[in-house]
């Protein structure tokens, strides 16, 4: 079935011209980057021109379909060699590619240039402070923002009838990933199913609520003759969960959530497999809230010793991580 469906999205992008190939790169797009104990990760995509779309909050739901099909209208280069400071690295089909730069001592936010061809373009990367006490890794759709992940038809319209300027970001989750984040002092890491090509999107959603920057990893749904969109939402945020808790290991992790997309079971997973590098997990209930079977596995994550705030927005959670934000 899968291969069905991958070769019927091959000819849909063929027919709307989304599959041609070009051969010059023209422009990268950046991703924020990640440090491991002894590299700079340093990701993004070559493509052979980016669109520029302006966008406006009272513009029409048409307008804003349009802009967000545009997103996946990606014009993408592979098989091109991407340097810095050194390294290269080929980008794959899609485009992606990743270099490995030498960590070295700085720590905080450095921008890498990144070049290809005669495009050159600065990467942003997120060195942990060595003062942190704890690193955040959190969900985006119905944690962070309104989205309605847990139906997919609601999820649907209000990923594609919407844009930038009128997404709802929750007010109580500014207010708990900044008191987390204490100034950029503990790292913050953004995991979701969407696509890569919401990555500029996600950007400035966050910017313009004012939400603490940090890496994000996403997914590609990229298609070919024999791939469709492979893995599951918990095989993806669990091995991210596995990257940033490897690239990090000199302390604990808070956890945050919602049981929309069952991530109590993602997470009791990961307090599994990782014993004492979770410190707390924070799940917000959307639409009815947390069912019988989400509220089994946060008690079986209780049983484990690790502390699980379970409610409709984050009041208690704040509350009771006044002490630790601190």
């Amino acid at each position: 079935m899968k291969l069905f469906l991958a070769r019927i999205a091959v000819r849909i992008e063929r027919l709307f011209g989304f599959g041609c190939r070009p051969r010059e790169a023209g422009a990268i797009v950046p991703y924020v980057g990640y440090a491991t104990p002894e590299h700079l990760i340093v990701r993004g995509r070559v493509l052979a021109r980016v669109r520029r779309r302006e966008t406006r909050a009272d513009q029409g739901m048409w307008r804003n379909f349009r802009q967000m099909i545009g997103l996946f209208r990606t014009a993408e280069v592979g098989g091109v060699t991407v340097k810095a400071q050194g390294v290269s690295a080929v980008a794959d089909e899609e485009g992606y590619f990743t270099l490995l730069l030498p960590r070295g001592d700085a720590h905080g936010w450095c921008d890498i240039p990144v070049s290809v061809g005669a495009v050159t373009l600065a990467c942003p990367v997120m060195i942990p402070d060595p003062r942190a006490a704890f690193g955040v890794i959190s969900d985006i759709d119905d944690t962070m923002m309104h989205t309605g992940a847990y139906s997919l038809w609601r999820n649907l319209w209000t990923s594609l009838t919407g844009n930038a300027q009128t997404r709802i970001v929750f007010s109580d989750a500014v207010r708990l990933m900044r008191a987390l984040s204490d100034g950029g002092r503990n790292p913050v890491h953004f995991v979701s199913s969407s696509p890569w090509n919401f990555h500029g999107f996600l950007t400035e959603v966050f910017d313009r609520h004012d939400l603490p920057r940090g890496p994000m990893f996403l997914r590609d749904y990229g298609i070919s003759e024999t791939q469709f969109i492979t893995g599951t939402h918990g095989d993806h945020k669990g091995s991210a969960i596995d990257v940033i808790l490897g690239a990090e290991p000199d302390w604990p992790f808070i956890l945050i959530g919602d049981t929309g997309q069952h991530d109590a079971q993602v997470y009791l997973a990961a307090v599994e497999r990782h014993p004492g590098r979770i410190g707390r997990v924070i799940l917000r209930a959307p639409g009815k809230g947390a069912d019988a079977e989400d509220l089994a596995y946060v008690e079986k994550i209780r049983a484990l010793g690790v502390p699980v705030h379970v409610g409709a927005d984050y009041t208690q959670a704040l509350e009771a991580l006044a002490p630790v934000a601190e």
